[in-house]
């Protein structure tokens, strides 16, 4: 696990990313059990609508120039298929070691520092994985709890192995019916809160699967790293209440490299989701 410490260098690095403004949006196969419960993709549609159970969120914040990162992305890739929305937010403050991550952006060490402030923690660090917007620093030991260690690592019991207040309510307390507008890179979503929810907040990601790289310096040195779930994007929409229909402009997909849309909504007080959703459209 790597902490970044408060030295005088990285104190400078964490107060320009606080105080990084992120303006707010201009703008599968699923499961009926969970929220990716209704998807179409044809030639001329691609929509879903969430259902009735909140779908689980994986936020892993991850680096290249991280020697103990790439167990979490190995763990993080194995989750594909599941209803779940997986997010792998690279973050840049290894870079210095002397490999630059190119996945890394500003905005996704802002996403972090928000999550550490959420979860009162002192230090932001590499890898972390947190699950319903709760840092979950023991998600490989409870994993393996749970089985047999190959079956458990490879996510297929992740479910179960959360911590137990995060299963404790697995109802949605919104819902969201998304769809791409033609064939363009543009997309809406309506989202309707639940009775009870004052005010909420939410955001898109593009994910994306099936990058890789061959690291030449830094702590992974020679090694050959695979990335699925890649944040490429990364947009705050700001605070609502109230029933609401966002949109959102993408950057162009790229070939080869299979992508989601993601919208995660989420209580504007605590952090925890009220629900997500994930389109993959051809």
């Amino acid at each position: 696990m790597h902490h970044l410490h408060a030295s005088p260098r990285y104190r400078r690095a964490l107060y320009t990313v606080r105080a990084l403004t992120v303006w707010p949006a201009l703008i599968g196969a699923a499961s009926s059990a969970w929220a990716m419960a209704t998807a179409t993709a044809t030639a001329t549609v691609c929509e879903a609508r969430s259902g009735v159970q909140r779908t689980p969120v994986i936020e892993l914040f991850t680096s290249e120039g991280c020697s103990s990162c790439p167990p979490a992305d190995q763990w993080l890739s194995t989750l594909k298929g599941q209803a779940v929305v997986a997010q792998a937010f690279h973050v840049g403050y290894w870079d210095y070691i002397g490999w630059v991550d190119r996945f890394a952006t500003q905005a996704n060490t802002a996403r972090q520092n928000e999550i550490a402030r959420a979860n009162r923690l002192n230090n932001i660090y590499t890898p972390q994985i947190v699950r319903d917007g709760k840092d979950w620093p023991l998600w490989r030991t409870e994993s393996l709890l749970q089985g047999n260690r190959a079956a458990s690592f490879s996510g297929a019991k992740f479910l179960n192995a959360a911590p137990r207040a995060a299963q404790a309510n697995t109802t949605a307390q919104a819902t969201i019916a998304m769809q791409r507008i033609a064939q363009t890179d543009q997309y809406t979503a309506r989202v309707t809160p639940a009775d009870g929810v004052s005010h909420w907040n939410a955001y898109w990601t593009v994910t994306e699967h099936g990058h890789n790289s061959k690291v030449k310096s830094g702590e992974n040195k020679g090694e050959f790293l695979q990335h699925d779930f890649v944040v490429r994007q990364y947009v705050p929409v700001g605070r609502y209440e109230g029933a609401q229909t966002l949109s959102f402009a993408s950057i162009a997909p790229q070939p080869g490299h299979a992508r989601q849309i993601n919208l995660v909504v989420h209580d504007s007080r605590s952090g925890e989701p009220l629900q997500a959703l994930s389109l993959q459209c051809n």
